[in-house]
């Protein structure tokens, strides 16, 4: 057992809920966003803008044509896999060979592709980790056993898994439709619980394939958390604090949230409200990149994708029955309320209420 657990060690193989669950679950995140959103992203501004750069479809693949954008989503399983490697400290020889490994994964997952990716990838890299420089022909090795172990995993596991992650996406999603107050409350909060933990949220939503309704709500819950924070901590963080919560992350609040769990409450308090207001009275739905939906307003993706759902839905969104819309002053009026103005004034009266009790105390919303 010794012998192993100094293998283990010396070849950087950690196993740990940490590693897998969140440093290998955000760095998919960030693989999607370089892919799959930036690729969304590139489609529709083309498409709106009339860029002939972005509209032309610059090669083929088997007799299928591809934009930019398109490009850049077919590459999503690959830039995914890669990420992940990266985050798990894999040897260059590991890394590039995961390339391949992504790819059919995903293809192979369907619409559950990314969880399949997620674990398929993480098995794929920990053998190659395990058997990289152990002989003198590594070059042959390493990627042989990464591509063989990530392929063979991928073939066994993917479908399952594909199916399973879209078939839970599948039921929040008509759960949604069937009971949009308590879904959209449910939804709201758990998502934004989501954003602002040390996991992500984007992943998630992608890996669930949350679209429509459900994937309203949780743009709902995670505008509630990152605007939330940066207006209920701005007497002590000011404009930058402003920025990098409202535009980056939430999760810069854990620290404190550690040290004071009830600074959170006025940020879930209000997507509790905003959630069910969504889906009940302005019909929010994100039909983008699933990933858009964990997003929030983290570079305002999150509203990126609800508008590229209007104009040009996403195929998870279109296989789920959504259609481009022309956005009426209703739609944006509920996008601009949910994203920025409602999170705002609620969080803002919530944290009075919890300051003036003595649950919240001056300094405990304070970034280093």
């Amino acid at each position: 057992m010794e012998g192993l657990k100094g293998f283990l060690q010396r070849k950087n193989i950690v196993i740990s809920a940490r590693r897998y669950g969140i440093d290998a679950l955000g760095a998919m995140a960030q693989g999607l966003f370089c892919s799959l959103l930036i690729g969304t992203i590139l489609n529709t501004l083309g498409t709106q803008f009339g860029i002939p750069f972005l509209t032309a479809q610059i090669i083929k693949i088997n007799d299928v044509g591809y934009t930019v954008g398109g490009l850049c989503s077919f590459m999503s399983g690959s830039a995914m896999a890669v990420a992940i490697g990266y985050a798990l400290q894999a040897p260059p020889m590991v890394l590039f060979s995961l390339v391949t490994v992504g790819y059919a994964c995903n293809a192979l997952g369907g619409a559950g592709g990314p969880l399949a990716v997620l674990f398929v990838a993480i098995i794929a890299a920990e053998f190659g980790k395990a058997v990289s420089k152990e002989t003198k022909i590594d070059i042959l090795v390493t990627p042989i056993v990464t591509i063989l172990i990530g392929i063979g995993a991928a073939w066994i596991i993917a479908p399952p898994i594909g199916g399973a992650a879209n078939a839970f996406g599948q039921l929040i999603m008509r759960t949604t439709l069937l009971q949009p107050f308590w879904m959209g409350i449910l939804v709201s909060v758990l998502v934004g619980i989501a954003l602002t933990l040390p996991i992500s949220s984007a992943a998630i939503c992608s890996v669930l394939g949350l679209t429509g309704l459900a994937g309203g709500a949780a743009v709902a819950g995670c505008c509630a958390n990152m605007v939330g924070f940066a207006v209920l901590s701005f007497r002590e963080n000011g404009w930058g604090g402003l920025v990098s919560q409202g535009i980056g992350t939430s999760m810069l609040q854990m620290p404190n949230i550690v040290k004071n769990p009830r600074i959170w409450l006025p940020a879930i308090l209000t997507s509790a409200i905003t959630g069910p207001l969504a889906t009940c009275f302005f019909g929010l739905e994100m039909n983008g990149a699933p990933i858009n939906s964990g997003m929030g307003t983290c570079g305002l993706c999150g509203q990126l994708g609800v508008w590229t759902g209007w104009v040009s839905p996403s195929e998870q969104a279109i296989a789920n029955g959504a259609l481009a819309i022309a956005p009426s002053a209703f739609d944006w009026a509920g996008l601009i309320l949910i994203s920025f103005v409602l999170p705002a004034v609620l969080c803002w009266a919530f944290g009075l209420f919890f300051r003036k009790i003595g649950w919240i105390k001056e300094g405990d919303l304070k970034l280093d």
